[in-house]
Formats: C-alpha cells, structure tokens, sequence
C-alpha cells in the first residue's frame, strides 16, 4: 500500500471513531500471546526511521530489548449500555452488566484487543539457554489512564445502580505492570522457566482456542474474566508466580504454581494449574490442536458492588442502592478442554470449562485487594465495604457449578482480510438452600444462586491493510437468563463496533 493509501486510511479510521459521538467481571486479554522468546530472533530488522516503525513491520528494537504495544480505538452503540469509564479495562460494556440500562452512542477502545505499552528482551547465555524478560501495562487509550477494573469498582460504589458507569473486577487494577511483568530463562531443548506476574495456563488457553481472539467487544472470554480466572478474574494473572512450558516434538506439556498472598498483589492465596497438549498434523489434510488443563485457586477473590433490594421476579428496586463495595472469597478448581483444526484458510474452534466454587479455606475478616483499597468485614457504615465467606457450601447453600461451552471459526479470505463467528453457552446449577429446609432448587431469577445461563453470539471481519493496521468491524448479541439475571435492570444487549488498531 502506498503513503498516501495508508495516511488516507488512518485519518478514515479516526474520523470514525470523532463520529461515534460522545459483569460479570472483565478482564483484559490480548489478542495474541506474548511470542515466544525462540522467536524473537527471527524479529525483521529494527526500525531506522519513523516512516518506517508506521508503515512497515520493523520492531523497535535496541541492544536486544523490545519496545512492543497496541493502539485500539473505536466507536459503536449499544441496545442496553452503560456509560463510558476511563477505568474500566474495557472502557466500554460491549457485554450485558448488572447496570447496562438504555440505548447509547459512545466511544468503544480497546474493542478488539487491550491497548499497550512494553518492553521485552532475550538474551543468550550459554548454548541454547538465553535470559528472557517482559513487561507491560494495559491503558486506555482516550484518556491514557491504566486499566484498573478495581478502581472502577471503588468509584462506582455508593451511585445508584441506573447512575453508573460501566465497571467490573479485573486482575488489572491499575499496576504499571498490569499485563505481565517476568524474567525467566528459555531454551528449545529445556523449556522455559519463569517467575513473577504472568498470564494464567487458563488465559493462554483461551487465547489460542478463541475464535474471536478473545476480543473484548466479540467474545465473551475476552470481556469476561470467569474462563481465564478459574472463575474469578483476578486469577487470570498471577503477580508471583512460576511457570514452565516444555515442548517434546509434537506433544507439549506446562505447570503454573502461584505462591504468596494478597500482600504481593495476588487475587489469590494460592494457585497451581498443570497443562498437557498436542498438535496432531495431516489429519484428513489438516492439523488437529488440542490441550487439556486443571486448575485449583484458594482463597480467590471476587469484587463486585452489593446491597440494593430485588422484587420477586429479582429485577432492582428503585433507588437502587446500597451499593457497597463487597469481597466474595471462594475456593475455585476447574477442568478446560481446548480444540482446534485447521485446514488450508478455515480454522474452527471448540472449548469446554467446568468450574467448581466452594467456601474459602481460609475466611478473610479484613485485607487489602490488588487496587490498594481496604475491605473488611460489616463495614458498610465505616468506608462502604464489605465481606462475604459464606457465599457457597454454608448455611443450606450448595456449591456453585459453571460450565461454559463455545465453538467458532475463523477463515481467511484473502491474506489480509479474516471473518471469524464465534457461539458462547454457559450454564450455571441451582445451588440455593437454607439452613433449616436444605436444598431448594429453582429456576427463575429470583435470586442469584438459581439455575440460569449466558448465551453469546458474535460476527466480525478484521482487514490488515498495513503490517501493523488494521480495520474492523463487528457485533455481539448476549443475554442472560434465571440465576444469572438476577439484579439486572435489563437481560440483554447488542453491540455493533468499528475501530482502527495499531500494533508495533
């Protein structure tokens, strides 16, 4: 493409965007992972000159360290949306949220992938050992403030549930390395082993078996942290942690083991999670993909804004308030089953998590969450928070059951242009009971521990006119139904979104 062609684009794909007016928890995902430091030796070579590191494919590289990121910006309307926040990872409510209410232009970022800054670096050791490192933050690229899916939390607590701007609880909570942040040591013969803040087995496992690219605005796994989190999103990164990946031919294997507490900006008290995989090719002309992973996450956090009274059908009552800042603590394991076939341009896409909740193992009383805000137990009237320890397997309630389910695919119709679809399904079991009566299963919405499901449906086309330039566009029907419905002012939502993505 030419100068011209390109700068005409860029200046289509902003003005776009200026005319674009104006939870479940989220998490921020990206579209693709992290390469792996084998590749970067293969990376072109580095940028000389700043036409160049716009229109060509050049890195911006020095003495061996990487400086990488994302530039995703965009616009779309909502059916049932929720005003912008400059917080919140998503920045938009692409997905149905408690608080989604009413019909909505807006700005929509980071709609196909997190906006981004970072550096990383590789360098070799000894034979085929190098030293490995990354670190980067997710930000919002209107107001270029750093996702903080807490912070939002926290600023929404106390406003009525029709007044807020979207939010949600994220592992990104406003850390300057609120992506990853390791250094480790890699080799093709070994593997590779590393230490400190990095994505769960469960957050690479949904990025790779995505259709959607776990994109915030067409996928559910990408604007929802409950598949990478094991549930929660806050344990869809852990901040000190190790984690090994070994490849032996066409079979692969990986361990995750998170060790401190919440004092070391963990969601968690502890974590482990194991991996095994493999890639089967020349299956009916193809290549058949699959992975399997177990994950157990104690004492895991989940934040949310609680209080507020319900009518019987479990829809809000007006004025819609207390809003209090609550901690839900949990023990959380799950299974994830993970395939994928591709052949020539089409790939399809399959996916299956079973996660179990049960009370915590240890009941927090008080402590401080990832955002730096203090939570302690009965203390609406003294800073608006709260605690919950007995939200399952107490007090006649049973464990909660989650099974979420998705298929999709994805074909290349020219080398630069994809469409991809992609179908979501998650059920939720009754696990509502009391003390005295025992289990007493229901259905409806009327409360949040009834049976209910999610459905997602999504469609986008996404166009590389440039190495690093892209335009899409796309949308995304959800609904929510029973249990899962319960305090939601509406049940559903669409999304259409166009937007302009740079990446370097």
């Amino acid at each position: 493409m030419t100068k011209l062609g390109i700068s005409a684009v860029m200046i289509l794909g902003v003005a776009g965007v200026a005319c674009a007016s104006d939870a479940w928890a989220a998490d921020v995902m990206p579209i693709k992972a992290t390469p792996p430091a084998a590749a970067l030796a293969s990376e072109p070579v580095p940028c000389t000159a700043f036409w160049d590191f716009i229109a060509t494919n050049c890195p911006l590289t020095w003495q061996g360290i990487t400086v990488y990121g994302t530039l995703d910006v965009g616009g779309g309307w909502q059916s049932h949306g929720a005003p912008f926040d400059s917080r919140f990872p998503t920045g938009a409510s692409y997905y149905i949220q408690k608080m989604n209410r009413s019909a909505m232009w807006g700005l929509a970022p980071n709609a196909m992938q997190q906006s981004s800054v970072g550096i990383r670096g590789k360098e070799p050791i000894a034979g085929d050992v190098s030293f490995v490192f990354a670190v980067d933050a997710g930000f919002n690229p209107y107001s270029l403030q750093l996702s903080n899916g807490p912070g939002s939390l926290s600023a929404n607590a106390g406003i009525p549930l029709n007044q807020q701007s979207v939010n949600g609880d994220s592992s990104r909570a406003g850390q300057w390395f609120n992506g990853v942040g390791y250094v480790g040591l890699s080799s093709p013969s070994y593997g590779t082993l590393t230490v400190f803040r990095q994505n769960s087995l469960t957050f690479d496992g949904a990025i790779n078996y995505d259709p959607m690219g776990v994109s915030y605005a067409f996928s559910p796994l990408g604007f929802s942290g409950i598949t990478c989190g094991v549930g929660n999103t806050e344990a869809c990164r852990f901040s000190t942690s190790v984690k090994y990946r070994i490849d032996v031919g066409q079979f692969r294997a990986a361990a995750l083991w998170q060790f401190g507490g919440y004092a070391q900006n963990n969601g968690s008290n502890g974590a482990y999670q194991v991996q095994v995989g493999a890639d089967i090719p020349n299956l009916a002309n193809g290549v058949l993909s699959v992975d399997a992973i177990y994950s157990y996450v104690r004492d895991v956090v989940s934040l949310s804004l609680g209080g507020g009274s319900n009518d019987a059908a479990g829809m809000p009552i007006a004025p819609f308030l207390p809003q209090t800042l609550t901690a839900t603590f949990s023990d959380n394991s799950s299974v994830m089953l993970l395939g994928k076939y591709a052949v020539g341009p089409l790939k399809l896409y399959a996916g299956y998590e079973w996660i179990h909740f049960a009370a915590p193992s240890n009941p927090q009383t008080a402590f401080t969450d990832i955002g730096g805000h203090f939570i302690c137990d009965g203390c609406a009237a003294v800073n608006n928070t709260d605690i919950s320890n007995t939200a399952y397997g107490t007090n006649g309630l049973g464990n909660k059951t989650l099974q979420v389910m998705w298929i999709g695919a994805r074909y290349a119709v020219k080398e630069n242009l994809d469409v991809m679809t992609g179908y979501y399904h998650y059920i939720q079991n009754s696990f509502f009971g009391t003390a005295t009566g025992g289990p007493a299963p229901c259905s409806d919405s009327s409360r949040s521990q009834c049976a209910g499901t999610f459905d997602g449906i999504s469609f986008a086309v996404d166009w590389r006119f440039a190495p690093k330039w892209d335009l899409y566009a796309g949308v995304m029907f959800t609904q929510v139904t029973g249990g899962l419905a319960n305090g939601y002012l509406q049940r559903n939502n669409v999304d259409p979104t166009v937007g302009l993505r740079f990446r370097f």
